[in-house]
């Protein structure tokens, strides 16, 4: 029912489809619950949290996924080789944890903190914490750590926390949809609320004032033994692509180029895998994306194998953001 809901509504946001006006009403509703939330937030009615180190939010103004987990991890990697001690924070959507905030390590119960969290920590190698509120992960990183520059994974509707940096990433390909707020639309905020961010990062083309961001997928990393190869070894082959992701289709796509041929199974974003999600009655290979794997590495065999991917910044992007960080670090 989940994934027919998802495929439902991706087709009236992104196809424009006509059943969009039954959900009207409430989207005015929506919308003016978002205009009232920021007045109050921009005129003190709402308190919001400034911290000692800068925050920088890597967020979207659309629900789906855009490409904001690539982006997060190739900032920590850009910071660590900049000097900083960067930490990241982040919702910890789907967790179960009965406490919050968490921290999240490599070894971390992707059920209990989250998927993409899990995802994170194995990839960025630095501090973790993640909880629905998100100045107390804030406190928490600042308490029992050195670090002195946070990101965080998403976040940009979050105003409790004041943010130093606001990076948004859209997708290149999709953009805004029908540019309607939901449920009517893909938006959680209208267009413009681009205009105020710091950035705006397509993954895909950029349109002018964006910065491109290129996500790269070129290798296949098996689940049981670690080894890696590229994923032209598997050109004219067929294999299972799974994908629990925003967007499946850039996934899909990425393998199509290789001359893969595709036997698809799509699945909700946070898609809670069970074994008989990835296992078939066949010999043939598994691909699946990085942030799946890690909830399906316990029932997985030597067909199973994920794609790690890369993202690739546009040459101006970095020195960008390093010196107005440097600025807003000056003007703390």
């Amino acid at each position: 029912m989940r994934a027919l809901l998802s495929r439902f509504f991706n087709d009236i946001w992104y196809g424009n489809g006509w059943q969009c006006v039954f959900f009207l009403p409430v989207t005015w509703v929506f919308s003016q619950i978002v205009k009232i939330r920021r007045f109050a937030y921009n005129n003190g009615w709402l308190s919001s949290r400034s911290f000692s180190v800068p925050i920088i939010v890597v967020g979207n103004i659309s629900v789906g996924g855009s490409g904001k987990t690539p982006l997060v991890i190739w900032l920590a990697e850009l910071f660590k080789n900049a000097g900083y001690k960067p930490a990241i924070i982040s919702r910890g959507y789907k967790g179960k944890a009965g406490n919050w905030p968490q921290q999240v390590r490599v070894d971390s119960d992707p059920v209990v903190v989250g998927d993409e969290a899990v995802q994170l920590a194995r990839r960025c190698k630095c501090p973790i914490a993640v909880g629905p509120d998100r100045c107390a992960s804030i406190d928490a990183l600042l308490e029992h750590t050195d670090i002195d520059v946070i990101i965080s994974d998403d976040g940009l509707q979050h105003y409790a926390m004041q943010h130093d940096i606001e990076i948004a990433v859209v997708d290149g390909v999709r953009r805004h949809g029908n540019q309607r707020l939901l449920p009517s639309g893909p938006l959680r905020e209208p267009v413009s609320r681009l205009n105020e961010v710091d950035f705006v990062v397509s993954n895909g083309v950029a349109d002018r004032g964006e910065y491109a961001m290129l996500v790269k997928g070129l290798v296949a990393k098996n689940l049981v033994s670690g080894s890696t190869q590229g994923l032209e070894r598997f050109s004219g082959k067929t294999i299972h692509a799974i994908c629990g992701i925003g967007n499946p289709e850039r996934f899909f796509n990425g393998l199509k180029q290789f001359g893969i041929n595709l036997i698809e199974h799509v699945h909700p974003d946070h898609h809670p895998f069970l074994e008989a999600d990835i296992n078939f009655d066949d010999d043939l290979p598994v691909l699946m994306t990085e942030k799946d794997a890690v909830k399906c590495q316990r029932f997985t065999s030597k067909q199973h194998w994920f794609v790690p991917v890369q993202a690739e910044l546009n040459k101006h992007f970095a020195p960008r953001l390093l010196a107005l960080l440097e600025k807003r670090k000056e003007h703390g």
